[in-house]
């Protein structure tokens, strides 16, 4: 089974058919809802969309890892990471679609 990958066109596309807005309209909306997800996240705010799931940056302190092959140890410097963690309604909704 080929994995679909659904993009912004494809999201923009679902609101022009949905909503009515123009196709321009449409784009708009979903950059501009994108646009502010990404913004609060850079300013270490959480994204909560409800029975979706909740966006939030972590920060990970520096490391000590060490590259597989060689063995060798590699500093890991200290970086923000982005976490997304599932609502139970997705995760319910995610999990019956595995079922046959």
């Amino acid at each position: 089974m080929a994995a679909k990958t659904l993009t912004r066109m494809d999201l923009s596309e679902a609101v022009f058919r949905e909503v009515g807005l123009s196709r321009n309209e449409s784009a708009q909306l979903v950059e501009r809802v994108l646009e502010m997800m990404s913004d609060a996240l850079v300013e270490g705010e959480q994204v909560k969309v409800s029975s979706f799931g909740t966006f939030s940056v972590r920060s990970k302190t520096a490391r000590v890892g060490r590259n597989p092959k060689t063995g060798e140890e590699v500093p890991i410097s200290p970086r923000r990471v982005l976490t997304f963690r599932p609502s139970h309604l997705m995760k319910d909704r995610v999990a019956s679609g595995n079922r046959s």
